[in-house]
């Protein structure tokens, strides 16, 4: 969860990596750092915080054409200027940068310190550093399938490479990573390799780049080169070759759809908010060129699988992470109900731990924003080793898990970079109907319902933009949820989703406690926390169970209990004490995605109310790309 840059050019490479790494911010902030190749040796700068910081502190004279960086959010350390990256050898000659996790870095570490290695941080990486300088002090026998004098069927004897050096040293590692090389010994190139963490080459014109996300590159290229598992790369300024332990590979180039303005906050006062407003635009996107109102039904023919094999699912399963994971839940109630096909959600950071049983006639989805989430991969990777047929939804074109899936739904939801998200969750659900209503024409969704509900899809951007104009009364509302020290969110069947996605948003950006629970659940224990100083947010919409709802929220009153009530015009609470959050009604299938808008305004302002960094939440990263 930590973002990797890296340049080689004909530019100072300072200013292109501060650039980058604030650009990558979102993936870690605790501490950052950057390397650069002056003439003859390595010039390193770390500190913690904010990348704002390391700048302010960034000496004058730091000349070079050739640098990493990195932007760190902690694993293994605390953050400390000694604990952030890049990390260098012991000459000084050799500096890294490093995602993941080395799994085996103690008994690593422990070889090292026996034959004299002295280390300067806690960290896992610094031991890659070690492993690699060694290689280059003592020379190696190796091919890396990079050089003119040697391809993937050589043997030759020569002097180590930066190339061989690497990969001695990974051959020793085990865990994950996406790493970038420099070397005083090498001052014309960058050595990459990636194993379960993103990297990326950016192509310019006589300078090449390198990020772990496209956010970092887009201001200086869009042709972009995503590195596979078990993959390396040298990059100098005149172009790159990749290669693997065994042979060379060949790429092609792909280009990014956004840009760098994607990235400003646009004169929002934080991405978050931006992001918020956006989603009016971000849904019209996600549906452009997929309603078919003819036939009442979604052309996705990103999913790569004909009518005939779209029958022969008996079942769907959906497996995501956090706010994935609770799109998946709404998307399961939605195929359930208008396909028709059993279907149900999984985290999928517990999937592959309990030996699952895949079955062929299951179509499995995978749901990511990022398509790099750790969790989400390593299950699809299981997946497919196992058979089974899965497709994406992710927003990142090119992402590891779009990469890995049989097909899939892209988001289009545009840039996302505050922690928190909002427009690709609410394009999930969007895209999660899409798929109902697909799978659903193809078995027995009447072309009545399927006209109805594209119709609903049609309506969902006016409908978000009517609940974006009470933000003033929401923010009302926030500054007094913000004066609780825990609270509840509640919901029946649709609605529990959205109480558990309310609940994780107010969490994560304000840091208070906030529970999720089922409506029906709620006098089965957690009513006895209730009192006037826990409030509840209920999801109470326009369908058949207003009276179960409204039943609840007396035994709610009854305690003393403070209410808000996110529901639809018409719906009578009765005598209760409530203050209602209304939001329009859509089909009651899809009201769920409308009835999430205003909890991540409460949440947002919430946070705002507390003096808190919204965008970037403590202990929280944006795209989770370690276990």
């Amino acid at each position: 969860m930590c973002g990797i840059v890296g340049y080689v050019g004909a530019k100072s490479a300072a200013p292109i990596l501060i650039d980058g790494l604030a650009r990558l911010e979102y993936r870690g902030y605790d501490s950052a750092g950057v390397a650069v190749l002056g003439s003859t040796s390595l010039r390193v700068h770390r500190d913690t915080g904010r990348v704002r910081d390391l700048e302010a502190t960034l000496p004058k004279r730091f000349a070079g054409k050739l640098g990493i960086g990195h932007t760190r959010w902690a694993t293994h350390g605390a953050p400390t200027p000694e604990n952030a990256h890049p990390h260098v050898s012991m000459d000084g000659r050799v500096a890294v940068v490093h995602n993941g996790i080395i799994d085996n870095a103690a008994a690593l570490r422990a070889a090292l310190q026996a034959d004299g290695v002295t280390f300067s941080s806690e960290t896992d990486t610094e031991v890659l550093a070690h492993l690699i300088a060694r290689v280059l002090a003592k020379g190696a026998d190796g091919i890396s399938g990079t050089d003119g004098d040697s391809g993937a069927d050589g043997a030759r004897h020569r002097p180590s490479t930066l190339e061989d050096a690497v990969l001695t040293a990974l051959d020793q590692v085990e865990g994950t990573y996406g790493i970038a090389v420099a070397s005083a010994d090498h001052p014309d190139r960058i050595v990459v390799a990636r194993n379960g963490s993103p990297i990326i080459l950016g192509i310019g014109e006589r300078e090449m780049h390198v990020a772990s996300d496209a956010a970092a590159l887009v201001r200086y290229t869009r042709q972009v080169v995503h590195l596979d598992d078990g993959e390396l790369a040298t990059v100098r300024a005149d172009g790159y070759q990749t290669f693997t332990r065994h042979a060379r590979t060949t790429k092609t180039a792909i280009t990014v759809d956004w840009t760098a303005d994607d990235y400003q906050a646009d004169g929002h006062e934080h991405f978050m908010h931006k992001e918020i407003v956006e989603q009016p635009e971000a849904v019209h996107r996600c549906l452009r060129g997929r309603l078919d109102e003819r036939f009442a039904t979604a052309h996705l023919g990103g999913l790569n699988m004909d009518p005939r094999e779209a029958r022969e699912f008996r079942r769907v399963k959906i497996l995501g992470c956090g706010s994935a994971y609770y799109a998946g839940q709404l998307g399961a109630q939605f195929i359930e109900e208008v396909a028709r096909i059993p279907a149900d959600a999984e985290p999928a950071s517990e999937f592959r731990y309990r030996n699952p049983v895949i079955e062929k006639d299951t179509l499995y989805v995978a749901v990511s924003q990022s398509g790099e989430t750790f969790d989400t991969l390593v299950a699809v990777q299981e997946l497919k080793r196992k058979g089974g047929r899965v497709v994406g939804l992710v927003n990142v074109v090119g992402s590891s898990i779009a990469r890995e899936c049989d097909g899939g739904i892209y988001l289009h939801a545009g840039p996302e970079v505050a922690v928190a998200s909002t427009k690709a969750l609410t394009n999930m659900g969007v895209a999660f109907a899409l798929l109902g209503i697909h799978l659903g024409r193809i078995r027995d969704l009447s072309p009545a319902d399927g006209a109805r509900l594209i119709a609903g899809l049609q309506r969902l951007p006016e409908q978000i933009e009517a609940v974006l104009k009470d933000e003033e009364r929401l923010a009302s509302i926030a500054r007094r949820l913000s004066a609780a020290e825990s609270l509840f969110y509640i919901g029946r069947t649709r609605g529990y989703p959205v109480a558990r996605e309310g609940a994780q948003k107010l969490k994560e950006i304000s840091y208070r406690h906030a529970e999720a629970y089922q409506t029906s659940e709620l006098k089965h224990g957690p009513l006895a926390l209730i009192s006037p100083d826990v409030p509840t947010v209920a999801i109470v919409p326009d369908d058949d169970l207003v009276e179960r709802n409204t039943g609840a929220l007396h035994e709610i009153a009854a305690r003393s209990g403070p209410l808000y009530v996110v529901t639809h015009p018409g719906v009578e609470l009765g005598d209760v004490s409530a203050e209602p959050i209304t939001v329009p009604k859509n089909e009651t299938e899809l009201d769920p995605i409308v009835l999430t808008i205003p909890l991540q305004l409460l949440a947002y302002h919430a946070s705002r109310e507390l003096g808190h960094d919204v965008d970037k939440p403590r202990n929280l990263a944006k795209s989770v790309t370690v276990e």
